[in-house]
């Protein structure tokens, strides 16, 4: 019994020194039964369009009918289209390297949802956000793209219907010496085989019912 009490004592011993052993030489450590406990997972914290800058809500119609730099066609069409909705589309992102995100403002026609023009808004040291963006055509829209401002305009030709532009134009913008200057152009041109297909098809015909079919005439039995 003694004997056997000694043996046991020392295999507790070589396990526990295994134990230790087996951490790769970190020391030892508790380890709970297998699958005992919920394994943490960690989701990246993501912001509007990518930026780490804080984003400080604005108001864009305010920011609009105060700016001297928008144009007055676009000031007094600036009106909500049902109700209280002014037909207005506001980015955030970090494109100056300002304190806070900068905006990016699209202003949209009520009539044909056509956006007539494309704003962006930086926040000086005080707060206080400047105009130091802005194109007014029709059909231009801009947006944030990993750090640059992307503007696409649709390009129409003298009979080019609404829905059916001739081509775009897309500039990426990108802020050097506290202004935007161009950094790259693409000009695309849209295929004019798909136009009009709609009333182009031809016209289902009713569908006929099949005659019915004679039975063969039985033989003369003469």
């Amino acid at each position: 019994m003694a004997a056997s009490g000694t043996a046991l004592a020392g295999l507790a011993a070589f396990g526990l020194f295994t134990v230790g052993c087996s951490t790769g030489g970190t020391g030892t450590r508790d380890e709970g039964p297998a699958g005992s406990q919920p394994v943490a997972q960690i989701t990246p914290r993501t912001s509007p369009t990518g930026t780490d800058a804080p984003v400080r809500r604005v108001d864009a119609v305010k920011l609009l009918k105060n700016d001297p730099k928008v144009g007055e066609r676009v000031r007094e069409g600036l009106k909500p289209c049902a109700g209280r909705t002014y037909p207005i589309d506001t980015s955030y992102g970090s494109m100056t390297g300002g304190r806070t995100a900068d905006v990016v403002v699209n202003v949209m026609s009520c009539a044909d949802s056509v956006s007539v023009g494309t704003y962006v808004y930086r926040a000086d040291d005080r707060g206080a956000y400047e105009n130091v963006f802005a194109v007014e055509v029709p059909a231009v829209y801009g947006t944030i793209d990993r750090g640059d401002l992307v503007v696409t305009t649709q390009v129409y030709g003298s009979k080019d219907p609404l829905a059916y532009p001739s081509g775009s134009e897309v500039v990426t913008y990108r802020w050097a010496n506290d202004r935007f200057t161009e950094h790259d152009r693409v000009h695309n041109e849209f295929s004019r085989a798909v136009e009009g297909t709609d009333g182009d098809l031809p016209v289902q015909s009713e569908q006929v019912e099949p005659a019915p079919r004679e039975s063969p005439a039985e033989p003369d039995g003469n």
